[in-house]
């Protein structure tokens, strides 16, 4: 199977890494002056290149592999991962100059984790560096916040997008897109590389521009998102019909929801007749759908849509 292009592009340097100047700007002058800090916190939208760049850290101040560590709090959010990384926290390098964590997703932690690992931030040994990364650092203890150097990342202009986009058909050799799909492709990624890349993934076996838009169009997650609002906010909508859509919802649920949120919100701000309908969505989809996912998502909609079963 091909590798995806999001996967077998990934930048393996700085000066490769788009969109983020005032990032690595900050990296490049504490390395001249032998001063990163231990702990980092990363924060910003997703697929803007945050585990990325913790990688490349890691490469740039000699951690080995061996001594690298990548954790994904979506998986593992519980004290014993915490527990885990403080029995090896003491431990000498096996082949390297230092010992790495990356958390990526960490405001996923439970408390209790992240109390627990409050106590290791607070006296981390001179070889070992924590990554923290995440999308909702509002969910992080405050306290993990203040001694956190925190690096924001941010979205990707069209501009910047658009390059990233050309460099990869570069280096693939594949021919440049016409104006019309690279000028789809940016849109629908919304400032994501990775989003923009899985989109390239998905076109770049495409000869005709026709089929290469009709593919981006089924990409488009924000679509995706206003179809399923416009629907929760029409009077008499069945639940067959809403089931019809989300079966075939491909986006990432958490993200899913706040998109409808969004799209909510605008028409309660409009002041149209929409408005209690609009908010009654909103008061529905105010639960965060990490843990829930697909199944949450539909509960939401059917309660929306269904009110009098759950009396």
């Amino acid at each position: 199977m091909t590798e995806e292009l999001y996967k077998k592009h990934r930048p393996a340097s700085f000066k490769q890494v788009i969109g983020q100047d005032e990032v690595i700007r900050q990296l490049a002058d504490w390395g001249r002056r032998q001063a990163i800090p231990h702990f980092l916190l990363l924060t910003g939208p997703s697929g803007v290149g945050k585990t990325t760049v913790a990688r490349i850290l890691r490469t740039k101040l000699g951690c080995g592999d061996a001594d690298y560590t990548e954790v994904n709090a979506a998986d593992a959010r519980g004290i014993d991962m915490v527990r885990n990384i403080r029995s090896n926290l003491m431990l000498a390098p096996i082949s390297g100059k230092c010992r790495f964590w990356t958390i990526d997703e960490c405001h996923r932690l439970t408390g209790e984790a992240q109390d627990s690992f409050l106590k290791m931030l607070e006296d981390t040994p001179d070889h070992v560096y924590f990554v923290l990364s995440t999308t909702n650092p509002q969910k992080l203890l405050k306290t993990i916040i203040t001694r956190a150097t925190e690096l924001k990342f941010r979205l990707l202009s069209s501009k910047d997008v658009e390059r990233v986009v050309s460099t990869v058909l570069e280096d693939e050799e594949s021919k440049p897109l016409s104006r019309d799909v690279m000028d789809r492709l940016v849109d629908v990624a919304e400032g994501s590389a990775r989003k923009a890349l899985v989109l390239l993934h998905a076109i770049i076996g495409l000869s005709e521009e026709e089929e290469q838009l009709d593919a981006i169009a089924k990409g488009d997650h924000k679509a995706q998102a206003i179809e399923l609002a416009r629907l929760l906010m029409k009077p008499g909508v069945s639940w067959p019909e809403v089931a019809k859509l989300l079966k075939n919802v491909d986006e990432e649920h958490e993200s899913l929801r706040r998109m409808v949120l969004g799209y909510c919100r605008s028409v309660m701000l409009s002041g149209g007749k929409g408005v209690r309908r609009a908010a009654a969505v909103v008061d529905r989809f105010q639960d965060a759908l990490y843990e829930s996912g697909a199944a949450g998502l539909a509960l939401a909609c059917y309660d929306i849509v269904c009110p009098e079963d759950g009396k």
